[in-house]
């Protein structure tokens, strides 16, 4: 039986784009779905819930295996599986901007790689990969959707891994069809704020939940022309699932990104005014003194390592322009913040003992 292969699941983009894939193939195809151990119990859990919200009883399958082993950890499964494969699609990574070297490279890179494999050996109509625009690491001005490898250097390891993942997968797209997305920061729900966990913008939202109906939250200089891209899930998932059932997308990398996001401070300001504060201030400070007395007094900690300062005044902006022609007519719209930035933070109010642990 035909089965489209995904890594990712149950994860944050990954339970929600099966959603699209169910409805979009007929009875006769399978979702399969490679799972880690660690994530079985939630993996059934989700499987029960979409197979009864979307008619397919039977239609999601589940195989246990690790994107780290060179055979998927798929054993005596894998030629089978790449046998009926007609499409992957993979979203599997680690997301730690904190991240150690080698379990980055074992998941980002060499995962990559493996699952490259294949799906050089399978018959597939397509190969979908969910890159990340932090693939532009350091690139000041702008970073187009044909750019890749730019001389740009890294604020953190994370970036690295992705870039080099890209990189490999580019390099076999004339082996392998290809479509390759690159999220902007995916936050929660553009209607119902839903997220897994809180991290990047979030700790704004939770510093301004902190204080009264004044509010001071401490910014880089640069943060108030500096640009922070972000983008809801759903608009995520529903591009991807659009994009990847056209004809035209083969062989094209989307920025799936917001053409016109606010700033650092606006948005943060913007978060102040859904938080129901009556001011807030943004307080601007030398990131490169802070840099320094980091450095000299706590050369590990999560915020040098991250590079966090640097998303707070990234130099860099993403032109959409592969995005907003292939969407064009498409009923997926790139939303503005200013109207779902109320459900980020009613959400984080209602919730508020979600931590900051990604899955793998």
């Amino acid at each position: 039986m035909p089965t489209v292969f995904l890594t990712g699941f149950p994860g944050f983009l990954g339970s929600a784009l099966v959603e699209r894939l169910v409805d979009r193939h007929d009875n006769g195809t399978t979702i399969t779905c490679l799972i880690q151990e660690t994530y079985r119990s939630e993996a059934e859990s989700t499987r029960v819930d979409i197979e009864a919200d979307h008619d397919a009883d039977g239609r999601i399958d589940l195989v246990e295996g690790d994107i780290t082993d060179g055979d998927l950890g798929l054993g005596d499964d894998y030629e089978r599986l790449q046998d009926e494969a007609i499409e992957v699609y993979h979203l599997a990574a680690m997301y730690d901007l904190t991240m150690d070297r080698e379990p980055g490279r074992l998941v980002n890179i060499e995962g990559t790689r493996h699952v490259l494999d294949f799906a050089a050996g399978a018959d597939l109509d397509r190969l979908h990969y969910v890159s990340s625009v932090v693939v532009s690491g350091l690139y000041e001005g702008t970073f187009t959707e044909g750019m890749l490898q730019e001389g740009q250097l890294f604020g953190n390891y994370y970036e690295t891994t992705k870039h080099m993942a890209e990189v490999l997968v580019q390099q076999r797209t004339d082996e392998i069809p290809t479509t390759i997305y690159r999220p902007a920061v995916a936050v929660g729900d553009s209607e119902t704020g839903e997220t897994q966990k809180y991290d990047g913008p979030y700790a704004f939202v939770e510093a301004l939940l902190d204080q009264g109906d004044n509010a001071v939250i401490p910014a880089p200089r640069g943060a108030s022309e500096s640009e922070f891209n972000l983008v809801p899930r759903d608009f995520v998932v529903d591009a991807i699932g659009y994009l990847s059932g056209i004809d035209a997308s083969e062989g094209k990398v989307y920025h799936l990104a917001d053409p016109d996001p606010p700033t650092t401070t606006e948005l943060i300001k913007r978060f102040g005014e859904a938080a129901g504060k009556k001011r807030t201030i943004v307080v601007p400070y030398p990131k490169g003194i802070v840099e320094g007395l980091l450095t000299s007094l706590k050369p590990d900690s999560d915020l040098l390592k991250s590079g966090g300062l640097e998303y707070q005044t990234w130099d860099a902006s993403f032109d959409c322009s592969n995005t907003i022609a292939d969407l064009e007519g498409s009923d997926v719209e790139i939303p503005d913040f200013d109207d779902y930035a109320d459900a980020l933070v009613e959400f984080v109010e209602d919730n508020p003992d979600i931590g900051d642990d990604a899955m793998v």
